[in-house]
């Protein structure tokens, strides 16, 4: 039905768009400019109006007009452009049709195996077409399924002039995966009621809430001295680094949590006798957990400085968005109107909290409610990601469900 989403999404995740966090840019990195160029020309072509690159925020924004006389809602489909930190250079996409549920060698020079005894998600893709890498970089599926689903699905609706639609508002962002995308999103010239991210994982995903997330950043200062000498004189930064970490609680972190529990994740240690960092993210889905979880950072640099000779350890906090359940809470047509497009197309809506964020989690704070939808793909950042063809149909096919449905409520 979708002759153009494979190809498309084949020749998306062979542009490199990783995003780069040590950048001052916006987006961080050319090649996410690029590939926004390449997509306003694509835009353009398949018939969409308003085409439009905003340099402030680096967001592709479009339009396809509505064929209905009736005023209903502008729905908007956002994804975005970047991949995470993982090598996304010289991606090769991998076919494997009918797929048998045993492992896959993804590499066989390497022996990188896609083995369902790791992955038992792939036993849920008996039989369908999978798309993955040769292991040596990640797919992009995050989130390049969810860009050509959008674009497939807006072709879709001005080719066939059958299929009733309001307004619809498409855009395209960076730096998703650094967590600074949606920073400068303009709602007021987005001009939609609500939206929907499409930049979730297994089919029938419709998420609403979010964690709560912050960065913390320790810096801690150390004092050295020659190690023969050191005896009442030495501070030894690293192993300060090491007594901090075992302050936190040791069963709060990703992988001995899931559901609602939230975490404290060191993602990087660095340093020397004069001088280490550590640096954290924290999540909750709870506010008032996540304060708490902040809170917790705060008192055990206090404690340790009040046993040091100065205060040798330092606390950067920075918030970087919350939980998008306070607003959509508040406005539920999204959500149903997603239900019910899902419930037509025989999809089992799977309603769970997202453990992290999507652009949706700040573009909903800035006053447009954007829960998300799947995308397809599993198994994301990393060598063995992949997606189904039959995944992103039926995400397409959610995203036409939408614009039809919502139509049918206004005539």
């Amino acid at each position: 039905m979708y002759e153009n989403l494979i190809p498309r999404f084949i020749r998306y995740v062979k542009m490199e768009t990783r995003s780069d966090e040590t950048s001052t840019t916006i987006p961080s990195t050319q090649s996410q400019v690029e590939f926004a160029e390449k997509l306003m020309e694509e835009l353009k072509e398949i018939g969409l109006s308003d085409v439009s690159y905003n340099t402030k925020n680096g967001f592709v924004t479009a339009t396809v007009p509505s064929n209905v006389d009736e005023d209903v809602p502008t729905i908007g489909f956002i994804a975005h452009m970047d991949t995470a930190d993982f090598n996304a250079e010289n991606v090769s996409p991998q076919f494997h049709e009918n797929y048998d549920g045993e492992a896959i060698v993804l590499n066989e020079a390497e022996n990188i195996v896609l083995s369902p005894e790791d992955f038992p998600n792939l036993k849920n893709y008996v039989g369908q077409t999978l798309i993955t890498t040769d292991g040596t970089t990640l797919l992009g599926s995050d989130d390049k399924s969810g860009i050509a689903e959008i674009v497939t699905a807006m072709e879709t609706l001005i080719n066939d002039e059958n299929i009733k639609h309001g307004k619809i508002r498409v855009g395209f962002g960076p730096d998703e995966e650094i967590g600074i995308g949606a920073d400068l999103f303009d709602v007021e010239e987005f001009d939609a009621d609500f939206a929907y991210t499409m930049d979730g994982g297994p089919v029938g995903e419709l998420e609403f809430e979010s964690f709560n997330a912050a960065s913390a950043i320790v810096t801690i200062q150390g004092k050295n001295v020659h190690p023969g000498t050191a005896k009442g004189k030495m501070v030894n930064a690293i192993k300060l680094a090491m007594a901090f970490d075992a302050k936190l609680p040791q069963d709060e972190v990703p992988e001995k949590t899931e559901g609602r529990e939230g975490f404290y994740h060191l993602l990087n240690i660095s340093g020397e006798e004069e001088q280490a960092q550590l640096s954290y993210i924290i999540r909750d889905h709870d506010r008032a957990k996540f304060e708490e979880r902040k809170s917790t950072i705060e008192q055990i640099a206090k404690e340790m400085n009040e046993t040091l000779d100065s205060d040798r350890i330092q606390v950067v906090l920075k918030d970087q968005y919350y939980n998008m359940g306070e607003i959509i809470e508040k406005d539920m047509r999204p959500i149903e109107l997603a239900k019910e497009a899902m419930e037509f197309l025989n999809i089992e809506p799977v309603i769970e909290p997202i453990r992290g964020g999507t652009d949706g989690s700040k573009i909903s704070f800035m006053g447009l409610p954007t829960p998300n939808i799947f995308a397809g793909g599993e198994n994301f950042h990393g060598r063995y990601e992949f997606v189904a063809v039959e995944s992103m149909e039926k995400a397409t096919d959610v995203i036409v469900a939408i614009a039809q449905l919502n139509a049918a409520k206004g005539a």
